[in-house]
């Protein structure tokens, strides 16, 4: 039988003792978390395990014994060690030696079975497995991705062995407390055996986190009440408050908030690192909008835009007016319906002229509603790009709506196009069943039916282009605040501690191990060094990427060629249902 016995780099210069750890049946395995040393009474080891036991729940102990020949007698110090196995009983019983002055090992598991019989003692075979105890403590595994060529099974359980030493060290933390300078019963050695690093700051940091995490709790549990008050649900307020980018935001930004101060703690390392993830990305945030804001205020940019907007806003409705006076005639050689081109032509410019009025009308109070949006920057990047998102869906207001009156008039006279349609083939739609049915019409029917077709045919060439020319203003709209929604959404969603840990530490994100040969001789057991690979990078953003606020749509482009074909609006949020207009 062919065991293995993962060793740690520590102890491998550590004095002669015996080997602590966690035997797996499963996979044959023996993990060796310390080397307790001479001298030390059988009764105090013993207790020390149940301790740890008790405190980690991890089954911790004696495997064997670990013998470092250096100036000890070899005769003496054999027969010694040959009789712990009668005091620490555990089968299998491992035996590790390092020879005196060389770099050769021996290792050997005997089935113990008691001083009076030796004959009936076994030996298996060994693999020496080294790994570095401290990074695979402070290392979190994560599950391979199946491969194609790769069963299932066998996944499972190299899967399942690498876990169960991940979790063994992992969970023996309690093993760790001790060093070299504690004045215990017992002697152990391991990675902390020189002396745990600490830091006058660091322990502050924690010593204060208990409070300021409670008072910030109840500072932000009292916003979010605020915020849930029953003014807010009234519907004037309860629809801007879900239409607005920024109130979608600082509702993202409350709800992170609360999952970081909050004052239960994480139970696993998966939630850890999403607090720490979106602790960062905050921290971030907050960053880059003060950053944007001390360079808006040193360079007087806030003034210059205000003083530059009405005229860049005068400048768009002549452009506008141009555009309709175009149309009204015959654009591109075209032969439109004049008495509709007139109508709508002169129904847009109308409109223009009272947006136009409306923006002098608010022109004394731009500049302080620019200071003011200048601020928000306080609150971070995204904060800021929100407000400028909701700013361009208000100054593009009468662009939206020159959209949804051609896009209303267009999807109306396709409908009754398909409607009379169905009439000339003797069909209808049947609205409980939702389906096309056969139907009878008589000769007054399909004479009202053919005249209205003619009349909607005629004139579908003059609606279809102020559709398609208000249409493609739109979409324009639409893909600047589409960029805006994709910036948001990557520094809400972005894994930038997690980034960092794969940037510069990688064993902290382990996707699996390597396994190099050290020794391969014929009568010496095979020694093994485990290697941790690291995670890569696009896994590392798929696996620990942040939730975003999904306030904006998604379409597919078959959706969307869907809509824009048919006149169907497309909507700058997220509608809620599969209601369709």
């Amino acid at each position: 039988m062919v065991l293995k016995a993962f060793f740690p780099t520590c102890c491998a210069s550590a004095d002669s003792g015996l080997l602590v750890g966690r035997w797996v049946p499963e996979q044959s395995s023996a993990v060796v978390l310390a080397v307790v040393h001479f001298p030390f009474i059988p009764i105090q080891v013993k207790e020390l395990l149940a301790q740890v036991q008790q405190a980690s729940q991890v089954g911790v102990t004696v495997l064997g014994t670990w013998c470092h020949r250096r100036q000890e007698p070899e005769e003496s110090l054999g027969h010694f060690l040959e009789g712990l196995g009668a005091i620490f009983s555990h089968k299998p019983w491992f035996q590790l030696c390092r020879e005196r002055g060389s770099k050769s090992w021996r290792c050997k598991a005997t089935h113990w079975q008691g001083p009076a019989s030796p004959a009936t003692s076994g030996e298996d075979q060994v693999i020496l497995i080294f790994y570095d105890q401290r990074k695979v403590l402070l290392s979190q595994l994560h599950p391979p991705t199946a491969l194609p060529d790769c069963q299932a099974g066998d996944t499972t359980a190299s899967a399942g062995g690498l876990a169960a030493v991940f979790d063994t060290v992992a969970c023996s933390e309690a093993l760790f407390q001790s060093d070299r300078f504690d004045e215990g019963p017992v002697r152990l050695s391991h990675w902390q055996s020189e002396g745990m690093e600490t830091s006058i700051l660091v322990e502050l940091a924690k010593w204060a986190a208990g409070p300021v995490c409670l008072f910030l709790a109840c500072l932000l549990s009292l916003i979010s009440a605020a915020s849930a008050c029953r003014v807010f649900r009234l519907w004037p307020l309860s629809f801007i408050w879900s239409r607005l980018s920024t109130c979608e935001q600082l509702r993202h930004r409350l709800e992170q908030l609360t999952l970081i101060f909050s004052t239960r703690k994480a139970k696993n390392p998966t939630q850890l690192m999403r607090k720490a993830n979106m602790l960062v990305s905050v921290l971030l945030d907050v960053a880059l909008g003060l950053m944007l804001l001390s360079w808006l205020h040193r360079k007087d940019l806030i003034g210059q835009l205000a003083d530059a907007l009405i005229p860049v806003a005068d400048h768009v409705a002549e452009e506008l007016q141009h555009l309709l006076q175009w149309l009204m005639g015959a654009p591109a050689g075209l032969k439109m319906n004049r008495a509709l081109d007139q109508v709508l032509g002169r129904f847009f410019l109308y409109h223009i002229h009272l947006w136009i009025s409306y923006i002098h009308l608010m022109s004394p109070f731009i500049e302080r509603i620019l200071w003011h949006v200048g601020l928000s920057a306080c609150l971070g990047l995204t904060v800021a790009l929100s407000i400028l998102s909701d700013i361009i869906a208000l100054l593009t207001f009468h662009i939206y709506c020159f959209y949804v009156y051609g896009a209303r008039l267009y999807c109306l006279k396709i409908r009754g196009l398909s409607s009379l349609w169905r009439l000339f083939r003797g069909k209808k739609w049947n609205v409980l069943r939702q389906r096309v049915d056969s139907c009878s019409y008589d000769l007054d029917q399909l004479f009202i039916g053919t005249l209205l077709f003619t009349i909607l045919v005629f004139l579908l060439p003059t609606t279809a282009l102020y559709y398609l020319v208000f249409t493609l203003l739109r979409l324009l709209v639409v893909a600047v605040q589409g960029l805006i929604h994709l910036l948001v959404d990557l520094i809400n969603s972005l894994p930038l501690y997690s980034l960092g840990l794969r940037l510069c530490r990688p064993y902290r994100l382990a996707a699996g191990v390597k396994f190099r040969v050290l020794e391969h001789e014929t009568g010496r057991p095979l020694r093994l060094l485990m290697q941790i690979n690291p995670l890569p990078y696009s896994r590392v953003v798929h696996t620990y990427r942040l939730p975003t606020c999904g306030c904006h749509p998604k379409h597919s482009w078959g959706s969307l060629c869907r809509k824009l074909f048919f006149g169907e609006l497309i909507y700058p949020w997220r509608q809620r249902g599969n209601k369709q207009d």
